[in-house]
């Protein structure tokens, strides 16, 4: 089925020549010469894809953006910015609003066919995604209006693909609401002063990271940035304070995972003032066995880069290398390159204890 595609540009040159590249790759295209008729057309015509220009007269690509993103028809359509500026806070501002991707002016015909095929391949993953995003709200809202207004918000919502080691909100950024995590893990860390990493949680599939930044009504405290490629889903903060207010059940849930956030960081500072190297080294790897939630008598692997284990344990990487070089002669874990094989758990365990 042919799809449509919409190109919202104040530059009459810049304009004509992307639809005449579109209507070649057989796309049928509407034009809109500014942000404000271009809603106007999205709304009445629901197109397959907008490309929109950041700097226009009457309304700019931000606030296209935004309000298209308000309306749950228009929600959903992959969004492309198109934009002169290729500074990395235009770019944050615009991803941290729900756009898609980035194409910088002037762009030739190869790049722009790419991102739209992206954004479609894109598309069509997702639609894999959202069974799951919706199964697992049921660790969050009992059976009820609160769950199916759950499961609609979730329904309606971008999913935000994150390369690895790829920021998905820093420290002092305005929050913008909770992330459910379906795929991958994110790692939640602190920069002291003289620039070391401290990782203050690791978060796996159907997770939520961000509960406490939304009840504090502050900014993030601390950056969450992607250990793997992963996919992601933003509950936006308007929203689910709404929920909050209608459905108590969902909020004592959300109290509940970040009271057990609260209690494993409580956990952490514990063990970095109190133990020792070994065991601190081992209740960092009991931590991220639990997380894997493997059943029992599998194998077990853990991926991690020395950098990060550092940062979980708090001790320098040459400290953990040496940890490790004793485990592995010592018969505990096997391992090679950034992967560990738990070779005796029930030693982890007594060292803990």
């Amino acid at each position: 089925m042919k799809k449509t595609l919409l190109i919202i540009e104040d530059n009459e040159d810049i304009r004509e020549s992307t639809a005449e590249i579109l209507e070649l790759a057989n796309f049928t295209v509407l034009q809109a010469e500014n942000g404000k008729k271009g809603i106007e057309i999205a709304q009445k015509n629901l197109p397959d894809l907008i490309l929109c220009d950041i700097m226009m007269p009457e309304l700019d690509g931000y606030g296209v953006l935004y309000l298209l993103s308000k309306v749950p028809e228009t929600a959903t359509i992959p969004f492309i910015f198109l934009t002169a500026k290729a500074e990395r806070i235009d770019m944050r501002k615009g991803m941290e609003m729900g756009a898609d991707d980035y194409l910088t002016k002037p762009f030739d015909d190869i790049e722009l066919l790419n991102a739209i095929d992206g954004r479609f391949n894109k598309k069509e993953r997702e639609h894999t995604f959202y069974s799951k995003a919706i199964e697992s709200l049921s660790s969050i809202a009992n059976h009820g209006n609160g769950a199916s207004e759950l499961k609609k918000l979730v329904g309606g919502r971008k999913l935000r693909f994150v390369k690895k080691k790829q920021a998905i909100y820093f420290e002092g950024d305005s929050v913008q609401g909770i992330y459910l995590l379906l795929t991958g893990r994110v790692k939640a860390f602190k920069l002291s002063e003289d620039g070391r990493e401290l990782i203050t949680g690791i978060y796996g599939q159907e997770e939520y990271f961000g509960v406490q930044a939304l009840f504090s009504e502050e900014a993030y405290n601390e950056t969450v940035e992607a250990l793997e490629d992963c996919s992601v889903c933003l509950l936006p903060k308007d929203t689910v304070m709404d929920l909050l207010n209608k459905y108590p059940d969902i909020g004592q849930k959300l109290i509940k995972i970040l009271s057990n956030n609260l209690r494993e960081k409580e956990d952490q500072l514990l063990q970095l003032a109190y133990n020792s190297v070994r065991k601190r080294m081992a209740e960092v790897l009991l931590r991220l066995i639990k997380q894997q939630d493997q059943p029992a008598g599998e194998e077990i692997f853990l991926r991690l880069l020395r950098e990060d284990l550092a940062a979980m344990a708090g001790m320098a990487t040459e400290t953990v290398s040496r940890t490790l070089s004793d485990f592995r002669e010592e018969g505990i874990i096997g391992k090679q390159g950034s992967e560990i094989h738990i070779l005796d758990i029930s030693r982890l365990k007594r060292m803990k204890n």
